[in-house]
């Protein structure tokens, strides 16, 4: 079984084509500037690799290229479209409506439609991607769409409900709903893996942490609480975004400086966070150089970004009764050394102990000592395999129901 995995953006479009049996790879790539003139990778397992400027007016026209440079052109991967078995897509947010991973419909399609508005820069995209596809493939190959809010779907209404007028989430259902939940998902799972436990058993802190960060507190599995909220912009500093602020600061800015909400908001998610703070950039990289070189907002950044981080481990632990993993993954959480030792420091009251030596290696590991409590642990994120099982799982549940009924 082939999966093709989709993950659309506003201008773009990523790919990698998996083989089930053993999850290889075997393809993958991204269109980007959709619509804006066009630029696309690609990358196949043999080694075949594109980097080239092509134009893609639409989603649909970056589909019709991702499927010529996968069937057609040379490096293909498959004889034809008809070696792929499915598409699973990401969406970013199902709301309430979708707990768990579904199969694509028209009913689906139109409920999908209803929740674009909790997420209108990404949920359309999703949805021109779906369309590009039966456009391009027809009806025959069937779509899974797979949602990053649905794994905190299992937060108690004590963590998701905000303290504003209860009909605001009964007409409009404004509450938290948290991201990353794919990733989530993936490396819960895989620390239980390594660390020979079953995850049931655990109690465990997820640091996601990128461009975009998110900590998630998973008890017995499951989503009990996490830092980003109705929209991806609370929580711990990022890149460009904020994290969590008095919402009267929005009110007083917005008056003394006679800007619209939506102005400010365009600070928060665009403007602030580690750029904001040093003055520089988001990219924690040059951030980490220049604060070696004695940057002050430099390394004011870094300390606010690890203090932040270190509150919600500690504030996770104690809404769980303990805690028996650390798990940091993303870009920023699965690379950068010093910023896991800056969080883990001091932590020996909760019984945590980072192994500096340990730290600094590469790969999928436990980085505490073998005294420490808690275990701390570095993984490698993978969504797209996560899309690809729950996309097989659905098409074997529906061929063994058919076989049941035949």
């Amino acid at each position: 079984m082939k999966i093709l995995v989709l993950n659309a953006g506003s201008s773009s479009l990523k790919y990698q084509l998996i083989e089930m049996d053993t999850e290889t790879v075997l393809a993958k790539g991204i269109c980007e500037r959709i619509g804006k003139g066009g630029h696309l990778v690609h990358k196949t397992a043999s080694g075949f690799a594109l980097d080239a400027d092509i134009n893609f007016a639409t989603h649909h026209d970056a589909f019709r290229m991702i499927i010529k440079k996968l069937a057609s052109d040379e490096g293909r991967v498959i004889d034809d479209v008809g070696g792929i078995s499915a598409v699973g897509h990401r969406f970013a947010h199902g709301g309430e409506t979708f707990i768990s991973s579904i199969k694509i419909n028209g009913e689906v399609i139109k409920k999908l439609e209803q929740v674009t508005e909790l997420a209108p820069l990404h949920n359309p995209a999703c949805l021109a991607g779906i369309k590009a596809c039966r456009q391009t493939l027809g009806d025959e190959i069937p779509q899974v769409a797979v949602f990053d809010t649905a794994f905190h779907q299992t937060m108690p209404k004590t963590a998701y409900i905000y303290p504003i007028p209860y009909e605001y989430y009964e007409k409009d259902k404004i509450r938290k709903y948290g991201f990353h939940g794919i990733s989530n998902r993936y490396v819960s799972r895989k620390a239980a893996e390594i660390l020979n436990k079953p995850l049931e058993q655990m109690k465990m802190v997820t640091c996601h942490l990128g461009n975009g960060s998110s900590i998630t507190a998973i008890d017995k599995g499951k989503s009990i609480d996490t830092s980003m909220g109705y929209t991806p912009l609370p929580g711990v500093i990022m890149g460009t975004r904020s994290g969590d602020i008095d919402p009267s600061i929005i009110t007083y800015i917005s008056n003394k400086y006679s800007m619209s909400h939506e102005e400010f908001t365009d600070i928060l998610n665009k403007k602030s966070g580690l750029l904001g703070v040093s003055g520089l950039t988001n990219d924690l990289r040059d951030i980490l150089k220049a604060a070696k070189e004695g940057h002050k907002r430099a390394i004011l950044a870094l300390a606010i970004q690890d203090y932040q981080i270190k509150k919600y481990v500690g504030a996770y632990a104690a809404a769980m009764g303990g805690l028996d993993a650390l798990v940091f993954t993303g870009g920023i959480g699965e690379n950068v050394a010093s910023l896991r030792h800056n969080i883990c420091s001091d932590m020996e009251f909760m019984g945590m102990i980072i192994d500096d030596q340990k730290n600094q290696l590469p790969g999928d590991r436990i980085i505490s000592d073998d005294a420490s409590h808690v275990k701390i642990l570095v993984i490698a994120t993978n969504e797209e395999i996560m899309i690809a099982r729950d996309t097989a799982a659905i098409l074997n549940a529906e061929a063994a129901g058919a076989e049941d009924r035949g």
